[in-house]
């Protein structure tokens, strides 16, 4: 049941002017020319967020996407395409949004607040689904787009809808009440996220009350509004507190029972009961609200506590991992709608390490259209991805395979059937997308591809290492490239899954160490340029076959790759010439510039790409004017080497901190390294805009009473002070936790409180200090370091730098990769 509009109708809702090419039917909203599934019937808008969307109009338009929303007509001439134009693209596409909205008449949940907004919205979604038809969110798309594109999917099929909205500056959420127009409001956790957006945490507070200000009924924590009520314009509130007897529900006992949490509450005057089955704090506070909503909605305690103890994890992110037989696995096992299936393709897209595409899918539950209608849709999608191999489970695609028309195809009725069979299913050197309800417990197809590994695990989060590509994006000046360093293992965090990363997200170069790197890319389905710094003539012919591009620094070098193609029948190879301004480590010297430029400038084998430098102390204040010394010196070498060879060649010196701390040394290119990783000495630690990528994590192996003065581990060298438990776990010397970390000077996260390490660290385990930490059990998570505990401190601890923490970790450890 897709929303059709003509685009005539579209150009009279957002008041746009323009002509139309013809008034094409538009039942899909693009925001992104990389994402484009039924061109035909889509409507491409233009935003100008970190990069303009108006240069993405020829992309789009290439892909056969014929309408257009901007705000500017394009110079090039496009005869057969519609451009609508409007003041603000943004607001015409919630202006859009608001309109198909206001077309139906249900009821509409809103969700908001600073933590918890999706778990809330996803286990709502699990609570009233047995009786309603519900459309929400896909995924955490909560922002000043994403909540249009989510109202979007609102069709006559639906009869509830749940939305939450998140904002991270004054005047978001008005724009965002109008688009949900929600009825019933629910308030989650008010924590510190997005603070530094506001002039203070009661502004924040006020600003998303906003979203509440045409509800008939908003559920929230009764102590958090105490000092708001006069910004409540609600006709009925639903209240809940642990703390507070007045509130409609009283929380007033709260006990663990094995794995799950036992709630009691007085509600209308009746005990009444809840067990959740989840122990961690923010769980139980989710829990609470979405018990409390289930009772303002009109449910009974008995049905609401039903349906909680059977509430799911929420998963939202895809896990991206290495799996049996040189595959890759894109674990999205806990969850299947088409919205969600689609973010999940497109992801599948990204990835260009293997040739071969599969996907296991399981039947997608509550969509709101027709069996038929549904699996055509998605039988579309599939073949539209280009999808090799699509392997069905359930029973609905059994019923409806004759739509799947991709060039291998396998269907079952149930999970228990493709396990039993999935030995013959031969899978080898192919990324596979498993995506599948929850009731099918794919987790265990995952389990069966998935590559053996021990315990300990560096996961890292792609969103946020697109996240800090964008804070330097944004600090860049008009026309300036970039470069990422992915050499030493991307710092420790994997190769093709980053590169392929920064690929589809438009960086201009990429940087290794050796040329053994750059071929593990090229074979990993990375085309960007990619630069050599540290190339062997041993190695030129790879180097060549390849495609890579050598950094020049000294003339041996350069005579040897000049040898080299004379022999080889190469010209005009770029290379990369690099200068050294005082860093003293590689580099032709200034007083070898006139030699250099007369080499360059009659040699027909090579052409000179970039000529660049290395700045040694971009982030120290104390060393800066040793740093504008550089700049000087690398300016007169660039413009020599330039007239030499007659051509306009990339210069470049910045480095990560040198983007940040001198902006007018920005020249063609910058590099940017350990910074896409979270880690910058020129940006201060509390700058939300810079995030960690990565995070370390272990298990705990075994828990014991040890008595005071006992001795633990190798040497004897660890003791308590005290009668206390240790922790065993599993990570060592062997996995990069070094052994200066031992005897107490590295701390550990466990259950949120930080322990010192005991004793020697081992090959592959260590100690701990949990006397402190409640109710650890074997199992349980420990992390060594994350956003909280920071790189930073762990290198402080052992006087090193966060290079040496993230480049130390072992290629035993297993990378796991998550996408939102």
């Amino acid at each position: 049941m897709q929303n059709i509009y003509r685009l005539s109708e579209i150009k009279g809702i957002i008041g746009a002017e323009g002509n139309l090419a013809d008034d094409s039917a538009i039942s899909v909203l693009l925001t992104d020319s990389r994402r484009i599934t039924y061109p035909a019937s889509s409507l491409f808008f233009a935003l100008s967020a970190r990069r303009n969307g108006h240069e993405f109009i020829a992309d789009a338009y290439t892909a056969s996407v014929r309408s257009f929303v901007v705000n500017a007509q394009p110079d090039t001439v496009m005869p057969d395409a519609s451009f609508l134009v409007v003041p603000n693209v943004l607001a015409a596409l919630q202006q859009l949004a608001a309109h198909h909205r206001r077309q139906f008449n249900l009821e509409v949940i809103g969700v908001t607040g600073s933590n918890g907004k999706t778990i809330v919205k996803e286990w709502l979604y699990q609570l009233f689904c047995p009786e309603k038809n519900i459309v929400r969110n896909p995924k955490s798309y909560n922002s000043q787009i994403g909540v249009p594109l989510s109202v979007w999917q609102l069709n006559e099929g639906h009869n509830l809808g749940i939305f939450e909205a998140g904002i991270s500056a004054p005047g978001e959420m008005e724009r965002l009440e109008a688009i949900i127009q929600p009825s019933v409001g629910v308030l989650t956790h008010m924590g510190t996220a997005h603070d530094e957006g506001f002039s203070s945490p009661a502004a924040k507070l006020e600003e998303k009350l906003k979203l509440f200000k045409n509800c008939r009924l908003l559920v929230y924590n009764y102590e958090v509004l105490l000092d708001h009520e006069a910004a409540l314009s609600t006709t009925e509130c639903f209240t809940w507190s642990r703390k507070f007897k007045i509130a409609d529900l009283y929380v007033f006992s709260e006990t663990t029972i094995a794995d799950k949490y036992y709630l009691r509450g007085k509600y209308k005057g009746q005990e009444i009961e809840c067990l959740v089955p989840f122990r961690d704090d923010a769980s139980i506070e989710n829990a609470i609200v979405c018990w409390a909503t289930m009772l303002a909605m009109g449910y009974s305690p008995a049905n609401a506590d039903d349906r909680i103890e059977r509430l799911s994890p929420v998963s939202m992110r895809l896990e991206l991992k290495h799996g049996i037989n040189d595959c890759s696995i894109i674990d999205d096992s806990y969850n299947s709608d088409v919205q969600s299936l689609e973010i999940a393709l497109n992801f599948l897209g990204q990835q260009n390490q293997h040739s071969k595409k599969t996907v296991i899918l399981s039947d997608i539950y509550q969509s709101g259209l027709s069996e038929e209608a549904l699996y055509k849709q998605v039988a579309q999608l599939i073949s539209d991805k280009r999808i090799e191999r699509f392997i069905g489970v359930g029973a609905a695609l059994v019923a409806h395979q004759q739509y799947f028309r991709v060039p291998e195809v396998h269907f079952y009725a149930d999970t228990m059937a493709l396990l039993q069979d999935i030995g013959k299913l031969h899978f080898r050197e192919e990324t596979i997308l498993i995506k599948g309800s929850r009731s099918f417990e794919f987790e265990r197809v995952s389990r069966v591809l998935s590559q053996k590994a021990h315990e300990t695990i560096l996961e890292i989060n792609l969103n946020t290492l697109l996240s800090n590509l964008n804070y330097y994006k944004a600090k860049l000046q008009p026309g300036v490239k970039l470069m990422a360093m992915v050499k030493a293992f991307s710092y420790g965090s994997g190769t093709f899954e980053v590169a392929n990363m920064l690929q589809y997200n438009k960086v201009d170069y990429l940087a290794v160490a050796y040329t053994d790197e750059g071929i593990a890319l090229r074979e990993g389905g990375i085309s960007l340029p990619i630069v050599v710094l540290n190339p062997e003539p041993l190695a030129y012919d790879k180097l060549v076959a390849y495609r890579l591009e050598p950094e020049i620094y000294s003339f041996g070098l350069l005579d040897e790759f000049v040898q080299f193609a004379q022999e080889n029948d190469v010209s005009n190879y770029p290379i990369h010439v690099k200068i050294d301004t005082g860093m003293h480590r590689l580099g032709f010297e200034p007083q070898d510039v006139d030699t250099l430029c007369d080499m360059l400038e009659v040699n027909k084998y090579v052409k000179v790409a970039s000529v660049f430098s290395h700045l040694a102390a971009s982030d120290a204040a104390q060393h800066d004017l040793f740093t504008l010394h550089q700049i000087g010196v690398f300016d007169k070498a660039a413009a020599q080497i330039e007239q030499a060879v007659g051509y306009k060649v990339l210069k470049h010196i910045s480095n990560t901190s040198g983007i940040t701390r001198w902006p007018n040394a920005q020249y063609d290119m910058v590099r940017l390294g350990i910074g896409l990783y979270g880690v910058d000495a020129a940006v201060p630690a509390d700058d939300a805009g810079l995030q960690p990528v990565a995070t370390l994590k272990t298990t705990v192996s075994q828990v014991r009473k040890v008595p005071a003065n006992d001795t633990i581990g190798y040497n004897r060298n660890g003791s308590l002070k005290r009668d206390g438990v240790i922790a065993t776990v599993r990570i060592g010397y062997a996995d990069g936790y070094l052994r200066a970390f031992g005897n107490g000077v590295g701390r550990m996260l466990v259950n949120g409180v930080q322990v010192p390490t005991v004793g020697n660290i081992s090959m592959d385990m260590c100690a701990i200090d949990v006397t402190d930490v409640p109710n650890l059990r074997e199992g349980d998570e420990v992390i060594v370091f994350n956003d909280v505990l920071r790189i930073e401190e762990l290198a402080k601890q052992i006087g090193t730098i966060p290079y040496e923490i993230l480049t130390n970790i072992s290629q035993r450890v297993k990378r796991v990769y998550f996408y939102e």
